[in-house]
């Protein structure tokens, strides 16, 4: 199973310029593993699109029913204390926004602390270079 971070996963709902790789990478590997608040950053990243004029109705429809199947077949890491605690001490040990630090900390988390041959999928420079530290493959 494959960690999704949000930046990862938004290329599949809306089109940008890596959408055609991460859905190659999705049928691929189709078994995807995502934090509990990806929900809320994917929406967010939704309507900063439609505030600044880059996602039309059709499109925004589009997009919330990929949304929807995705969804369907993802596994979703709990909000626990266990991935809060790791997110602390990831915002102390790398230079990463609180979101970022509670996916990276799910990831953690779901594969209990033992990195090797997971893999981590992210768009994000800060979050890559900081899932790489940590030991995962990032693609």
């Amino acid at each position: 199973m494959i960690f999704w971070d949000s930046s990862a996963l938004a290329p599949l709902l809306v089109a940008e310029a890596d959408s055609l790789e991460r859905e190659t990478q999705l049928r691929f590997d189709p078994r995807m593993l995502v934090w509990y608040g990806t929900r809320a950053e994917i929406e967010s990243a939704l309507m900063r699109r439609k505030r600044e004029g880059l996602l039309d109705a059709a499109a925004e429809s589009l997009a919330r029913k990929r949304l929807s199947f995705l969804e369907k077949a993802w596994v979703e890491v709990a909000p626990t204390t266990q991935v809060r605690d790791r997110a602390l001490r990831l915002l102390r040990t790398h230079p990463l926004r609180a979101a970022d630090a509670f996916q990276l900390a799910a990831a953690l988390v779901a594969c209990a602390e033992r990195t090797t041959g997971w893999r981590f999928r992210t768009g994000d420079v800060r979050l890559r270079s900081a899932a790489e530290a940590e030991g995962f493959l990032v693609d």
